[in-house]
């Protein structure tokens, strides 16, 4: 049976305002699919996929662990907190409706599954904070403790990820020094996670084992901006996702 995922996030709409003059203006939107690296990716490794865009999520992600459990793992890559915390039926109803950041927690702990948080400006802390993940039960299944603030660590001049783990099933065989990279998310390593891969003595890749499950935390992109072309096209970028699931599904 294939390996079931369930990535959420990557994708976004892009207003644009175009000013003709003092009372002509006109505005015009597109939707963006930054998902298609990962999901092809994943896709080529046989794994079998749902993606969920950003914007659908708050109503399209799972409420039941009936529903979850048809998955083998959760990805969140660039979606913040209050769009799985905030269904439309609490933010405009005011209705209760279950709590899907616990959801997921109970999910990996209690029943054996897998959870990967990629980076971005929607990630972790993320932009101003307002991915707002610090202190939720996502923070507490992540291999690293998250910041107070904007984590948020932009290198325009690039930067080379150090595989520090290198007999580590994930990236065994991989080369140690990374493609460049653009910036990520400011993380500290939780006391029994493993550390794979750093920059400046920041965790860029970490895995963990918590209750009955695993989950694992790359604090980079794996879309643009800050996942550079020649990170998107790296002979490993495949065999990278492809062994974070195998590893968080216990293949490996």
């Amino acid at each position: 049976m294939s390996t079931k995922v369930l990535f959420v996030g990557e994708s976004l709409v892009v207003h644009r305002f175009f000013d003709k003059g003092i009372l002509d203006f006109m505005i015009a939107s597109n939707f963006e699919d930054d998902g298609i690296f990962l999901r092809e990716a994943l896709k080529r490794a046989k794994f079998e996929v749902h993606h969920i865009p950003t914007m659908a999520a708050a109503t399209v992600f799972p409420e039941t662990m009936e529903e979850i459990l048809n998955y083998d793992v959760v990805i969140l890559s660039d979606v913040g907190s209050n769009t799985l915390l905030l269904h439309p039926e609490v933010f405009v109803k005011s209705r209760p409706r279950p709590n899907r950041l616990k959801l997921i927690k109970d999910y990996v702990v209690n029943h054996g599954k897998g959870f990967l948080m990629i980076g971005g400006y929607l990630s972790f802390q993320g932009l101003h904070g307002i991915a707002g993940y610090k202190s939720t039960p996502i923070e507490e299944i992540l291999p690293v403790e998250l910041m107070n603030y904007d984590d948020r660590v932009e290198v325009p001049e690039g930067y080379n990820p150090i595989v520090t783990n290198r007999s580590h099933p994930i990236v065994r065989d991989f080369p140690e020094v990374w493609p460049t990279l653009l910036g990520y998310n400011k993380t500290i390593l939780k006391k029994n996670a493993t550390l794979i891969a750093e920059f400046n003595n920041d965790p860029i890749l970490a895995v963990y084992e918590i209750g009955k499950g695993r989950t694992a935390a790359f604090m980079s992109d794996c879309a643009p901006h800050w996942g550079t072309n020649d990170f998107l096209n790296w002979e490993y970028y495949d065999i990278l996702w492809e062994r974070i699931i195998n590893w968080l599904t216990k293949k490996i």
